[in-house]
């Protein structure tokens, strides 16, 4: 199973990997990207035109971009892959219409023989909480009899589709007795931005586990090759919480008996050690009303 850890600009996201292992038989494979975080610079500049203000750095603009959720700069880059995985799962990969798809027909060649079983760290009983999720707890039965009754039902459906094709059933029927374990393949192409909207999605802990897996090889892939685009993400989409008005007047009201409005400016003003830069500290300051 995957589990990788999102490690901004770690050395160990190498830019030479382009496949990674899913679930049992299933993979990644980063087969074409377009653009880099200096494009995304470059397309965002183009809006100033000559002899106009100029940002100093990548870093910065890229953040401000994000910050700011100018979006149209990170669709400029694009990223393709290869992927196989199980029916089920290609099932929540499609629900992102913003993405273009290509996936392996059952009415032009066989099917793929391979079917999911689910490790027994992911066999969990059904949620009390989320009717469509999962949660720690005793099952009513044995792993090895939950695992019999999957590769029972596989087995017979991959016999009966094996029968019917000798039989010389077309195979856009004969594939109807498949479930939806059986692995396929698919070219899946976005650009960024909407890959980010991806992963921020799919990446969720509320998201179900095997399309999280899917999600996290997909980003441990594409990190390297926009590592500043991905930073930003990270800090301003993945890891953000955003406020309601309702929250954000509690906010306020703390803020106000803890602290006066110099106090919490002066406090503010080591804005490297709050891994802030100057712009997004006032930015900071100016959304909570304390500019």
């Amino acid at each position: 199973m995957l589990g990788i850890e999102s490690q901004v600009g770690s050395p160990k996201l190498e830019a030479h990997m382009v496949k990674v292992e899913v679930l049992d038989h299933g993979f990644v494979e980063l087969i074409d990207v377009m653009g880099s975080d200096e494009e995304v610079e470059n397309a965002a500049r183009i809006s100033y035109g000559k002899g106009t203000r100029k940002v100093s750095q990548t870093r910065n603009l890229i953040r401000y971009l994000m910050r700011h959720k100018h979006t149209s700069p990170f669709e400029m880059c694009e990223v393709k892959f290869h992927i196989k995985l199980p029916i089920f799962v290609m099932r929540q990969l499609v629900r992102h219409r913003t993405a273009n798809l290509n996936e392996y027909s059952g009415r032009y060649s066989i099917m793929s023989d391979e079917f999911y079983l689910p490790d027994e760290d992911y066999l969990q009983p059904q949620s009390q909480d989320n009717k469509q999720g999962r949660e720690e707890g005793e099952l009513g039965n044995t792993i090895s009899d939950i695992h019999f009754e999957i590769n029972r039902i596989n087995d017979g459906a991959w016999m009966a589709y094996d029968n019917m094709i000798n039989w010389n059933v077309a195979k856009e029927l004969a594939r109807v007795v498949l479930p939806v374990s059986n692995y396929t393949e698919v070219i899946w192409k976005t650009d960024l931005h909407n890959f980010f909207h991806f992963v921020k999605l799919r990446s969720d802990k509320h998201s179900q586990r095997e399309i999280r897996d899917y999600a996290d090889a997909m980003y441990h892939l594409v990190f390297p090759h926009f590592p500043l685009c991905c930073e930003a993400f990270e800090h301003y989409v993945r890891n953000a919480v955003t406020f309601s008005e309702q929250e954000m007047d509690v906010i306020k009201e703390l803020l106000e008996h803890a602290d006066t409005k110099a106090g919490l400016a002066g406090c503010m003003a080591d804005y490297e050690g709050w891994h802030l830069g100057k712009r997004e500290t006032k930015e900071f300051l100016e959304k909570i009303g304390k500019e």
